[in-house]
Parts: C-alpha cells; sequence; structure tokens
C-alpha cells in the first residue's frame, strides 16, 4: 500500500508540469518522463541494469520485447523518448493519461489505418523524436520473444532529411527478486499477459520485493543493410531474443552483434 500511495503521490504532483511543458511546447516535456520514470524505478523497488547503451543519435527507433506495463516505467527510466502503443491504451484510466503526457503515439491495429499510422510515426522521427516501439505487437510472458510484425518496420524504410533512419534493438529481462534468480514459474508475477486482470497484477505486483531489471541495448542498424524490411525486422528479433536468453539464463555481458553470436542458453 506504501509503494502505491507514494505512486501515486509522485505521479499526481507531476501531471500538471508536464501537462503545462506539452502545452507550451518546451524541452522540459522530453525530458521530465525520464526523471518521472527514474523515480518510480526507486519507489517501486526496481533496480535497474543497463549492459551496452542506449544510441545518441535523433531520430531513432528502439525495438524490443514487451512484458507488460512495468516495462513503460523500466525504458521510460533510460531513455529520453515516447512510446508506440495501440490505441486502446488511451482509455485506461490514468495510464492512458499518463502515455498520452509522454506523447505516446497510438496506433489501431486494422490494417486500414496502416499508411495513416505510418505517417504520423514518420512525421515525428522527421522531428527528431526518439521512438520506442513492441513489434510482437502484444505482451509475452518474459520468457520468449514473440515474432515481430514486419509491417511495423515499414517506417525504418524512410529517409529523415537524406538519412537512413538508425534503429536499435533492445533486449528487457526480470531476472531476480530480492537477490534470488527470478525462474520460469516465477516470471508471470512479473510479467503481465494473457487475460490476466491488470488491477490484480499489480496489487499482487507493488506487494512483491525488490526487482530486477536487464536491459540489454544491441549495435543500432539501418535498413541500408539489409535486403528489406522483413530482413531488417528478422535481425532485430534474433538479437533481442538472444539477448532475452542470454539474461535469463545469468550472463553478465551482452551478446555481439547478431550474426556472431552462439547458440544461447536455455533459460532458467
Amino acid at each position: 500500500m506504501a509503494r502505491a500511495l507514494a505512486y501515486l503521490a509522485l505521479t499526481l504532483s507531476l501531471m500538471p508540469v508536464q501537462a503545462a511543458a506539452v502545452a507550451l511546447g518546451a524541452s522540459l516535456a522530453r525530458r521530465l518522463p525520464r526523471v518521472y520514470h527514474g523515480l518510480c524505478t526507486r519507489l517501486l523497488g526496481i533496480e535497474v541494469v543497463v549492459r551496452g547503451a542506449p544510441t545518441a543519435a535523433t531520430p531513432v527507433l528502439f525495438v524490443g520485447n514487451h512484458a507488460g506495463y512495468l516495462d513503460i516505467t523500466v525504458l521510460g527510466s533510460q531513455i529520453e523518448g515516447s512510446f508506440v502503443a495501440k490505441s486502446e491504451v488511451a482509455a485506461w484510466p490514468l495510464f492512458g493519461w499518463l502515455a498520452k503526457l509522454q506523447r505516446t503515439v497510438f496506433i489501431e491495429r486494422r490494417r486500414r489505418h496502416a499508411a495513416e499510422q505510418r505517417d504520423e510515426i514518420g512525421r515525428r522521427l522527421e522531428a527528431g523524436d526518439r521512438l520506442i516501439l513492441f513489434p510482437e505487437g502484444t505482451s509475452g510472458d518474459g520468457i520468449r520473444v514473440l515474432p515481430f510484425k514486419s509491417a511495423l518496420f515499414a517506417v525504418a524504410e524512410r529517409r529523415v532529411h537524406g538519412r537512413p533512419l538508425a534503429v536499435q534493438p533492445f533486449s528487457l529481462a526480470y531476472t531476480r527478486l530480492d537477490g534470488l534468480p527470478l525462474g520460469r514459474e516465477w516470471r508471470p508475477l512479473v510479467a503481465w499477459y494473457g487475460e490476466t486482470a491488470m488491477g490484480a497484477h499489480m496489487a499482487r505486483l507493488l506487494s512483491l520485493g525488490r526487482i530486477r531489471a536487464e536491459v540489454w541495448f544491441h549495435e543500432p542498424v539501418t535498413i541500408d543493410s539489409f535486403a528489406d524490411r522483413k530482413a531488417l525486422a528478422d535481425h532485430c528479433h534474433r538479437a533481442v531474443a538472444d539477448g532475452l536468453a542470454w539474461a535469463n539464463a545469468g550472463a553478465d555481458a551482452p551478446p555481439r552483434a547478431a550474426a556472431d553470436l552462439p547458440a544461447a542458453p536455455s533459460p532458467a
């Protein structure tokens, strides 16, 4: 309960500040979310371990695996950027408002909106934004990476000011709970997926001890190194999947470029 109250107090105190910054177009609107998420990781007892580093390039598209709502806080504490999320998130109580205040790009799942959404993401990138995308299209169990939807990589075909867009894969793993390895049977305590009710899951999550989250940033690439967007998506998927497997297996060093990786050890 103490964690929940502290989180709400912090969130409600900063929402008006962020709203004003967004309305005024102030640079604070880009910087404040990272500060906010960093404070949230401390309040919620999340230790974030980073391997590699997010590229300083702008614009850039970060792509990686998705294990639920906690990913937003973990990634938001490390990347000064905005998320790409399904349109349903905009209607969620509280979290929908937070998503809008972080200038989230909302996308429809229906194919008829694909061109419009690609153009909106393209406009944001041309403005120099740093966007975070989950190409699985849904959240998973934190053990394996679901197939990437190559259609979501269509924006990577766009050249921004004459240059190919930087795409940086990342792997996000929840590896320890109170210092002990977070094995396969315990990962659903952290990962939110399937038909689990968010409220019940969140209440249980807030009662847990200290959680360790590892973010592995892989080498940035551009579509110029690949035959097409499907090949780019496949490369990113392999890098993300191998990084997740290595993190879950307790490796203490980031994998090399995906093409040079040995077979990843089986996760716990």
